[in-house]
């Protein structure tokens, strides 16, 4: 759940609302004023997996802080802060999509978008948009093996 900040926030309100944010929660600020400030405040305090953004008007992130403990290993195996930033982003455009009214459906190879009430009988409506996935989605069908071999 993201907990928006009014324009110019107090202090005491911005902490409340740091302290208050869990890992997968974001404080939107909406002035740049109080986006500074909450990033400040964020150090000051040293809490981790805390993200802060700044909304424009239409409330999309145009900027976005996350506090991040300090590894003491580099784990290849895992995703790093910045791809984790990146999927969290991910995750609120996928929000975006459902309330507007929009589903994803996942072909072998495809991931294509129509209209939310599009029942699953006719998902291939000819309203059905390609998504380009600059081929980082890969279905099921792509990455298991050929069993026909």
């Amino acid at each position: 759940m993201d907990i928006v900040l009014n324009l110019s926030a107090e202090d005491i309100v911005i902490l409340d609302a740091l302290h208050e944010c869990s890992s997968e929660d974001a404080v939107c600020c909406q002035d740049e004023e109080t986006f500074k400030r909450a990033k400040v405040l964020l150090v000051k305090e040293k809490l981790k997996n805390v993200t802060i953004q700044l909304l424009d008007e239409g409330g999309y992130a145009i900027r976005q802080v996350t506090s991040k403990p300090k590894n003491k290993t580099d784990n290849q195996d895992q995703l790093n802060s910045r791809q984790i930033t990146v999927i969290k982003a991910l995750e609120k455009v996928l929000r975006h999509c459902k309330n507007e009214g929009v589903q994803l459906i996942g072909y072998s190879d495809e991931l294509v978008a129509l209209p939310a009430h599009i029942s699953a009988e006719e998902v291939s409506s000819v309203g059905a948009l390609d998504v380009n996935c600059h081929n980082v989605y890969k279905g099921a069908d792509a990455i298991l093996p050929d069993e026909s071999e």
